[in-house]
């Protein structure tokens, strides 16, 4: 109790309290994705946004591009780039110089403060087990490390996250067991596996996309989609502490009534509880939203196909993110008005509505089955992707949800200590005249309209970053903190 009392009173502060009212959305396709599909149509599952320190938008696809244009059913992929505007480049197409580039990759890409991207793959041909490289927004890749795959060091089907530097995230099919291992990786690409699941206390299987959360008390908290201490098979909520050691905090049930195979990853609420959707389960076996306190006590919030034809959605295979307006989005793969997947918004109380349901559009026009995350960026507005439709080719889309929701700045990293320089990310930044960490003046640089450079002042404590542009004050969605 005392620890989710002090997650809730860390998350108080977080949340952007006054982000602006939201009104009545507004759907946008940003562009189509069929000129990196695979040239057979059949889909291309595409993966997470995220901004960028440019402005823009980028993203990855499990296959497609022109590396694999004679075979249609390769599964090489792509890292792309789309403009606010729409604008769509191909930085990058995957398996090339005989795949030690790797391919396949069945996650999106995290930013990092030197305004690189990392990700993981699933394929290779070094030690076949799939790779963690960066990226640079030109499209210049490194491989970082490749694994070894199946019975070794696992695949790393998940995104990765960054902490002082080092990354961290979670495989499939690793370790002795071959139920998947979590992993940290220095910026050198030395790696070391933290902990080796054992189907008892979890199970990591291939295509399925998990990631890890870093809560303010420093713990990881993951998923696994499979294997639980009552030996069934629909998945476990665990922490993990930075050196491994790790404890499960709950088991779903073989009754699948609170849902079965968690999604993706966790996302930290306003009340210190952490949120999830599970793909399957409930009990129309269309999967669930839920709660979980960080001493493993479960609600279900939602469970989806409540309502006649599923037109609530179902099957969400993405995790959810937290709004600056308080509230909760997410994607579905099926249901919605038109079965083709749906977006949602909850409550932390549990209030359900359905904000867009995809193929509205002749033609599926505005693309149908989203795979992947919301995100929400710094103009305020929500972006995604899906998986199919958007066109000729069947390549899905990237588009933009309005929710009305006023724009704030993000820094890279979260923390830091007194002195360290840190990114700020932001639109509309030319101009600005001051910045400030919780009321104290900081000395910043502007590196461009969407950047600026500042260093964290003497005397600063946890709390809000504000940043004084001529187009008003803008306020950082979570507060950074001060390490000592």
């Amino acid at each position: 109790m005392e620890l989710r009392n002090r997650l809730g009173r860390v998350l108080c502060v977080l949340l952007l309290c006054a982000a602006g009212r939201a009104s009545a959305q507004t759907f946008t396709v940003l562009t189509s994705l069929s000129t990196v599909a695979p040239p057979g149509g059949g889909g291309n599952l595409v993966w997470s946004l995220v901004q960028g320190l440019d402005g823009n938008f980028y993203g990855t696809t499990n296959g497609g591009g022109g590396v694999c244009a004679n075979n249609p059913f390769a599964t090489c992929g792509t890292v792309f780039k789309v403009t606010p505007a729409g604008k769509l480049t191909v930085i990058h197409e995957f398996c090339q110089n005989s795949c030690t580039d790797g391919g396949a990759p069945f996650s999106g890409l995290f930013l990092s403060p030197s305004g690189n991207f990392y990700g993981t793959t699933t394929q290779d041909l070094v030690n076949h087990g799939g790779t963690v490289y960066s990226i640079t927004p030109s499209g210049t890749v490194t491989s970082l490390v490749s694994f070894t795959g199946g019975g070794g060091q696992g695949t790393p089907y998940g995104p990765v996250t960054e902490v002082n530097g080092n990354f961290y995230g979670i495989t499939a099919l690793g370790g002795s067991a071959q139920d998947g291992t979590t992993y940290k990786l220095t910026p050198s690409g030395t790696l070391t596996t933290l902990h080796t699941f054992n189907g008892t206390n979890g199970e990591q299987v291939g295509l399925v996309g998990e990631g890890l959360l870093q809560a303010p008390n420093g713990d990881f908290y993951g998923l696994t989609p499979f294997g639980t201490q009552n030996s069934n098979t629909c998945g476990t909520i665990f922490r993990m502490t930075p050196a491994g050691k790790t404890a499960t905090l709950y088991s779903f049930a073989n009754t699948s009534a609170q849902g079965c195979e968690p999604a993706t990853g966790l996302v930290l609420g306003p009340d210190g509880d952490f949120y999830g959707t599970a793909l399957t389960g409930g009990p129309a076996s269309e999967g669930t939203i839920y709660k979980a306190t960080p001493n493993g006590t479960l609600t279900v919030l939602y469970n989806f196909c409540s309502q006649s034809n599923c037109a609530d959605g179902s099957t969400p295979n993405a995790g959810m993110i937290l709004g600056t307006d308080g509230n909760f989005y997410g994607t579905t793969v099926f249901g919605g008005a038109t079965n083709h997947g749906a977006i949602f918004q909850i409550t932390p109380g549990g209030t359900f509505k359905v904000l867009y349901s995809f193929c509205s559009q002749a033609g599926c026009a505005d693309g149908e089955s989203s795979y992947s995350t919301l995100i929400q960026a710094t103009d305020g507005n929500f972006y995604g992707t899906t998986s199919n439709g958007g066109g000729g080719n069947n390549g899905g889309t990237a588009f933009k949800l309005s929710m009305g929701l006023a724009p704030f700045v993000q820094s890279l990293p979260g923390y830091g200590k007194v002195g360290a320089q840190i990114k700020i990310l932001g639109t509309d930044l030319t101009g600005t005249t001051a910045v400030t960490f919780d009321g104290i003046t900081a000395t910043f640089k502007v590196e461009s309209p969407t950047a600026i450079l500042a260093t964290v002042p003497a005397g600063a404590t946890s709390g809000k970053i504000q940043v004084e542009t001529p187009g008003g004050t803008l306020v950082s969605n979570v507060a950074f903190r001060v390490l000592q």
